[in-house]
Order: structure tokens, then C-alpha cells, then sequence
């Protein structure tokens, strides 16, 4: 099976896909990478969905989604669509449709844009498992068509693009039958609607292949574009989105992990970043992902190419875990070692707690910080109580810190340890509690060592026969990998494959700096860098570097490192490899949604976020859940004004529970199960 996903795995190279037009902003081809979003108004309010329009088209919003349920929200756009144009806005419309083709087709005769969701559009989900034997199954297919056909023939007839947008919690029960709840699934679930659009000789079609889950929707999304490849259809434009991201910080790593790893690989034509937030909230993060490409091909420097590309097919073992690209053709294949279709963690050695199946650690540089005290160590998630004189570890406290040339004055919490220069280590008399960290000239001359911990720099240059052979031997040996290489991300998984395919099994620390950008574009890079080899499996902790910025007061330097030390965790837990906190899988909002979901979200993030890894789902309406709650523990889903259902997975368990007693009811399920814990106060340390 061919594995071809992206042009290049080395070489920043965005794929060419068939331009789309879209009113008059034409989508995809050698088109800019387009901004969109989606209105929060009650589509019925004419006036209420004419300014937030207009509002998000001065955040930058280059499309704008409005949802259509009905028939009579449908006919509603018509309206909307005057007074814009009337205001001077030419912004194209995309009606948003889920379970009525009716409201699709009298849309797609007003707006420029339809969006349909396979997993609803004529097909159910009630969540039962059904057996199909194959003529059944074809017929049921067959059937669905038969509905689409008609909206595919009056967007043609309009000239009208159409999105086929699958959402992975929103697959049906005849497609998690047949594939079950899998990326393949998903593209599957587009592909029935694209066959027939292309029979039809229909091809003003956009994809997108969304999940609130990173891996997933990674995987997806690069699985589709290889199946586009495979089946001889066109190269349709992709829309990048993960849905129910979130709100602040959260939402916005979780949207950067997911998409900025596709832009990484060349993938990507339009991009909605979905927060629990106003809409003209959402245009400047996806602008700041996507501005990060515009000169990324000039900027970069050459990497050392692996293979060729294009020439990409699988090598796959029965019953093996690990499935193995190599080149067409050639005697003696260079293998690509990861599938990236499949989640599979690179297989390392245990080197203390770093590596194995030990979670990926966090190690913070504190490096810059002058005479370290007690009261500093907050900033790394350990807190000190003076009165109790003891420490309290937050669950995002760190596992490492740096400290370069000065040790420490004091004796370290359990569970934090402290590395520091080779030479600083040699002079504080190497210290059982004390770990060095080894440049390479420093590691390839042979001198003391740390019994059971020795960091080393790398980068690929660097990885040469005789230092992959000195690594490969070493028990004690932890890998920091950096670049500074603008293309970062592919360089390192380039570095990664270099380890991988010489048999070096060292644990690997990833290690990035962001020297002189925001707070605001740090988090983005930062979790596209990180997040993207994470979801490939690579990586075993993470340091986020301030080392080269300019000096500054200690209590600005203490600010900056608890920004980076919560996003490290952020990055962790948003790619799925370290659940350190509680996640919360909420819906942007939009025209159906039933209550505040700003306010709500906020309020259950206030007495539950101390549940270190429960999932919660908080949707606004019956479209958005249960089945976009996808793996959520529990969910809370709006069901009518002032009403609300509450589901412990994807089973409703209370229908209609009076909104202003959800929250309560929520948390005695949850102490029900045995999930609820009680919040602990811990101590505020003293500072000075």
C-alpha cells in the first residue's frame, strides 16, 4: 500500500491542490492559505448575524460558516446575504447543514458555500452496531446517494461549492459497523459523498476530516490525501480544523498541535481554529499559524533528504506493530520508520525515568534565573509553604530544571531533579542528586560520567556513524535534540529518523527556542514543533528554551518560565501523550447552541479542574453531542432552552436536568463512578 501523504517529509513544499472558486476568493491551487470562521448569532437575527459578520471580516475572516437547521434558517440567509451586500461586504457565505437536505438544497441556492457532514446527512446514528452483509450494505449506500444526488446537481446547476466535512464523532452507525471508530472510517465516510459528486462531474469540493482528538484528526487528514492519490480523484483543497478544541490557552495549543503539524507536511488551503469564544477570536490564531508558512521555503535551510517522497510504499509484517516505508526500485531501501496513519511511540530504553514507558518529561531552563530561592521553584509547579515549611508538586510540576553553572542552594523537592553544565558538574564534585549535560565534543572525549543519567546535545548534523555507534552503546545516555533550522519540525523528525533507522534506542528530550517571539506566537510554534513529532510517536520529554533572550528583571524571568512550563504540559497533554489536567472538549458555539457556552464552560472548568484526566464534553445542542464528545468521560449537552443532558460517555444518563442544577448533577455522577475528588487548597507560598 502506497504511503505517500505530503510532497516532501524534508523539504517545505505545500501541495497543489485544484483551485475551488468560492464567490469571487478563489480556494487551494497556488491561492493564499484562506481564514474562516463561523457566527454564533441565531441565524433567524437578521441584524445580530449581519454584524458579527462584519465583525469577523475585520478580524480577518476571509469566509464566514452560518448554521442552517431548518428550512426557515435557510431561507433566512437570503436576508442576511442583502444587508451584507447592501453594507458594501462581499465576503462569501457557507451555509452550515447537518441532519436536513432540504435546508442544503434551498441553501445552496443563496449562499457560495454549502457544508454537509456525511455522518448525518441522510445516514443515523442512534450508537447501535448493525450487521451488514455486503449487498446490504451497497444498498444502504446506494440509498444515501440517491438523497445526495440532488443537492450535488443543484450546486453544480448554481455554481455552488459544497464542503464534505467529517467529523469523527459524528460518524454514523453503518460506518463505524463496516470500519469502526478509525481514521479510515472518516475518509471513507467522504469518499461515498466525493464518488458521486466526481460521477456527477461535480468538483467545486472542499474536505476536511475533523476530530477533537489530535492524533486522529492527523491521521485522517494525512490518510485522505493518500486515498485521494490511490483512487485517481482530484486533489480536492483541504479545510484544517479541530473541533471542540476549547477555550484560552488550551484551545489554542490543542488547535496548533492538530493543524500547524498538517501545514508542517505542506497540507492545508483554509483553516478555522474552533474556540469557546467570540468568533472574531478565532481569525487572528489561524492568521498566526498560517502566517508562520509564507516565506517557510526561503527561510529554511537544507535537509538531508531520506528518500524520495514520491516514491513511498509499505513494507508491512504480519502481526507487526510497526509498519516500515521503503523506496520502489532500489536494491537496498532506506527505510522511513514510522507509520503515519497509526499512533505507535518509538520503542526506547529506560534511562532512570526518562524513556520505556515512562510518560514524556518536562524539563524547564532556570538557567537565567540569579540565586534561585524556595518561593522561585512555583514557577516550575512546586510550590513551598513556609508555614509548613514543605513543598506541594502541582500537576504540572516539572520533572527537571536546568540550572547550567549554579547549582541550586538548597536541597530539591522529591520528584524534581537538577542538571546542570558538564563542567559545573565536575566542579560541584558530581553529585549522585546532580546530572550533567554534555556537549558533543564534551560526550565524544572520554572523562567521568554519571553512573545512571547523562544528558547529551544533539542535533542532525551531529548524529554521525561514530556518535550514533557511542550513543547506541551507552545505558546511561538521554538525547536533547535541537535545530535552528526555521523548518524545525521536519528536521528533527528528520534527526529522529536517523536514530531510528541506526538502532539507537536513547530516550530523547525535544528541545526548542523561541528567542524573540510573544507569549502568543511561542504557544502556537511551540505546539506545533513539539505536538507534531509527539503525534508521530517521537519524543520523550520536552524543553522549551529562553536562553537567548535578553536579560530581564528575575520576577519577568519567573513569569516567562511558568508560561513555558504550563505550556509544555499543555503540548503534552494536547497530543495526547500526558494527561496532567483535566481536558474539556467544548464546542465554538454557533446559531443552535442553547446556553451561554463561554460562561458555562468556565463555570464547570471552575469546580471540576483538579480531575486530573477526566475528559468532559460541554455542547451547546444535540448537533454538537454526544457524538463530537467522541472519548469524553462525561458530557453536558444543551437539549432545549434552560435544559440540559447529562451523559457519562456517549450514554445519556439524565435528559433534562434544569440548567441551573446541571452543574451539581454533573458532579454527583461523577461521585457516583468514583471519579469525583474533592479540592484540595494548597498552601500559597511566601514570597521573599
Amino acid at each position: 500500500m502506497n504511503k505517500t501523504y505530503c510532497p516532501s517529509l524534508t523539504e517545505y513544499k505545500r501541495r497543489l491542490s485544484r483551485e475551488v472558486n468560492i464567490g469571487d476568493l478563489p480556494l487551494g491551487g497556488l491561492n493564499p492559505i484562506r481564514v474562516q470562521s463561523m457566527t454564533t448569532v441565531d441565524t433567524m437575527d437578521t441584524m445580530g448575524s449581519v454584524e458579527q459578520t462584519l465583525r469577523m471580516v475585520e478580524a480577518g475572516c476571509e469566509y464566514v460558516r452560518i448554521t442552517a437547521p431548518s428550512v426557515k434558517e435557510a431561507q433566512n440567509l437570503l436576508e442576511i446575504k442583502k444587508e451584507l451586500r447592501k453594507r458594501g461586504c462581499t465576503v462569501p457565505l457557507i451555509a452550515d447543514i447537518h441532519f436536513t437536505p432540504n435546508a442544503a438544497e434551498l441553501a445552496a441556492r443563496i449562499v457560495e458555500k454549502v457544508r454537509v457532514n456525511p455522518g448525518n446527512y441522510a445516514d443515523k446514528k442512534k450508537f447501535d452496531v448493525i450487521e451488514y452483509t455486503d449487498s446490504s450494505y451497497a444498498a444502504e449506500v446506494e440509498r444515501i446517494r440517491e438523497r445526495f444526488r440532488p443537492l450535488v446537481q443543484i450546486c453544480k446547476q448554481y455554481g455552488t461549492a459544497m464542503r464534505i466535512g467529517t467529523n469523527h464523532g459524528s460518524l454514523s452507525d453503518r460506518i463505524l459497523s463496516r470500519y469502526g471508530d478509525t481514521p479510515l472510517g472518516m475518509v471513507e465516510s467522504a469518499l461515498e459523498f466525493l464518488r458521486l459528486c466526481e460521477e456527477e462531474n461535480y468538483y467545486d469540493v472542499v474536505l476536511s476530516m475533523k476530530a477533537s482528538n489530535t492524533q486522529v484528526m492527523v491521521q485522517a487528514y494525512r490518510l485522505l490525501v493518500q486515498k485521494l492519490d490511490a483512487e485517481g480523484l482530484q486533489p480536492y483543497p483541504l479545510h484544517l480544523g479541530v473541533t471542540e478544541a476549547g477555550e484560552a490557552e488550551d484551545g489554542r495549543i490543542k488547535s496548533a498541535v492538530g493543524i500547524g503539524t498538517l501545514l508542517e507536511d505542506g497540507l492545508g488551503d483554509t483553516v478555522r481554529v474552533s474556540l469557546t469564544e467570540a468568533p472574531e477570536a478565532e481569525a487572528p490564531v489561524a492568521k498566526a499559524l498560517i502566517d508562520r508558512y509564507t516565506h517557510r521555503a526561503q527561510e529554511a535551510k537544507p535537509i538531508k533528504e531520506l528518500v524520495d517522497s514520491s516514491q513511498l510504499t509499505v513494507v508491512r509484517e504480519e502481526g507487526s506493530q510497526q509498519n516500515e516505508l521503503t523506496i520502489n526500485n532500489q536494491q537496498s531501501a532506506t527505510s522511513i520508520p514510522i507509520d503515519p496513519f497509526q499512533y505507535h511511540r518509538r520503542a526506547t530504553r529506560e534511562v532512570l525515568n526518562l524513556g520505556g514507558q515512562n510518560v514524556p518529561r518536562v524539563l524547564v531552563d532556570l538557567s537565567r534565573v540569579s540565586s534561585v530561592e524556595y518561593a522561585d521553584l512555583r514557577a516550575v509547579g512546586h510550590l513551598y509553604s513556609a508555614f509548613l515549611d514543605k513543598f506541594q508538586m502541582n500537576d504540572l510540576g516539572a520533572d527537571y530544571i536546568y540550572s547550567s553553572q549554579r547549582p541550586v542552594p538548597f536541597m530539591l523537592p522529591n520528584g524534581l531533579k537538577e542538571v546542570l553544565d558538564y563542567t559545573a558538574w565536575l566542579d560541584a564534585g558530581q553529585r549522585p542528586d546532580h546530572y550533567p549535560v554534555l556537549t558533543q565534543t564534551e560526550y565524544a572525549t572520554a572523562g567521568p560520567r554519571h553512573p545512571e543519567l547523562n544528558f547529551v546535545f544533539q542535533n542532525l548534523a551531529s548524529l554521525t556513524p561514530p556518535m550514533l555507534a557511542q550513543l547506541r552503546e551507552d545505558l546511561t545516555a538521554v538525547i536533547i535534540l535541537y535545530t535552528d533550522n526555521a523548518h524545525a519540525m521536519p528536521e528533527i523528525r528528520r534527526a529522529f529518523f536517523e536514530l531510528l533507522n541506526n538502532g539507537v534506542p536513547n530516550p530523547v528530550i525535544i528541545n526548542r527556542q523561541y528567542p524573540e517571539l510573544t507569549p502568543e506566537q511561542t504557544q502556537l510554534y511551540a505546539a506545533t514543533d513539539v505536538g507534531g513529532l509527539l503525534l508521530d510517536g517521537l519524543g520523550d520529554g520536552v524543553v522549551l528554551s529562553t536562553e537567548l533572550l535578553s536579560e530581564r528583571p528575575k520576577e519577568a524571568w519567573l513569569t516567562t518560565l511558568d508560561q513555558l512550563n504550563q505550556l509544555s504540559f499543555g503540548i503534552l497533554q494536547a497530543a495526547r501523550t500526558r494527561m496532567s489536567k483535566t481536558e474539556y472538549i467544548s464546542c465554538p458555539s454557533c446559531g443552535r447552541t442553547l446556553f451561554d457556552l463561554q460562561e458555562t464552560t468556565a463555570m464547570i472548568r471552575k469546580r471540576t479542574d483538579h480531575l486530573k484526566g477526566v475528559k468532559i464534553g460541554i455542547m451547546g445542542c444535540i448537533v454538537n453531542g454526544p457524538g463530537e464528545m467522541a472519548d469524553a468521560d462525561y458530557g453536558y449537552v444543551g437539549v432545549g432552552k434552560g435544559k440540559i443532558a447529562l451523559y457519562r460517555g456517549q450514554e445519556v444518563i439524565k435528559k433534562s436536568v434544569p440548567e441551573e442544577q446541571a452543574v451539581d448533577q454533573l458532579i454527583e455522577l461523577m461521585r457516583e463512578d468514583g471519579r469525583w475528588i474533592e479540592p484540595v487548597l494548597l498552601e500559597e507560598p511566601v514570597v521573599g
